[in-house]
């Protein structure tokens, strides 16, 4: 039984940083593109399952972005495309512009952002919500010491998710699950960026909370 309630013609929105991008915002096609990682491989997945309902999949994940990045496009990037069903996948780089550029950004802030772009997504389409958590693997070593800003801002998405109703894909435990039974390198290959396994663990996890 599908979590999700997919009508015929749905369009599902992928939304988030680079792990989402996957190369497709560099492409000259990139408003049609997939890209490279899980996005392709949902929508892959998503064809053999239900073939169907002519699901349509859009990617608009762009490397680099932050929450607020996110925010600053909102309108063209989410709300004018009008989806049905909304994943999203962010705050990795909320974390990761601390240690590289000391830009630092609250959990508290880093919540408010989130709801705002919920709201706008609650308000103005008619989307049900899919929310991912930001992961993070340590590897190498130094990524361990960034737990103290990701590890609330994971317990900020589990919040929100919770008060928003989304259907919600745990994917740093999953990562960690998995990073028991092959070695860290076989998922990601920073600590952040997955490898295809990786893409392909993500694509799964996905799959299985959206279709059951």
């Amino acid at each position: 039984m599908s979590r999700i309630s997919l009508a015929a013609g749905a369009k599902i929105l992928f939304q988030g940083d680079s792990i989402t991008d996957a190369g497709r915002s560099g492409r000259p096609d990139r408003d049609t593109a997939l890209g490279g990682g899980y996005v392709s491989m949902c929508a892959k997945m998503l064809a053999e399952r239900r073939p169907d309902l002519g699901l349509k999949v859009l990617n608009r994940g762009i490397g680099g972005n932050r929450i607020y990045d996110l925010e600053a496009r909102w309108t063209q990037d989410c709300i004018a495309l009008q989806p049905d069903v909304f994943s999203i996948l962010i705050g990795i780089n909320d974390t990761w512009r601390r240690y590289d550029r000391n830009m630092i950004s609250s959990p508290a802030d880093f919540e408010a952002c989130y709801r705002r772009i919920l709201d706008r997504v609650r308000n103005e389409t008619k989307a049900q919500l899919v929310i991912m958590e930001p992961f993070l693997l340590p590897m190498p070593k130094d990524r361990e010491a960034w737990c103290e800003d990701l590890d609330p801002r994971i317990h900020v998405v589990r919040h929100v998710a919770r008060d928003y109703r989304a259907l919600y894909v745990p994917l740093d435990g999953i990562f960690a699950a998995s990073s028991c039974e092959q070695k860290m390198s076989h998922w990601v290959t920073d600590g952040v960026h997955p490898t295809q396994s990786g893409h392909k663990l993500i694509a799964e996890s996905w799959i299985a909370a959206v279709l059951g």
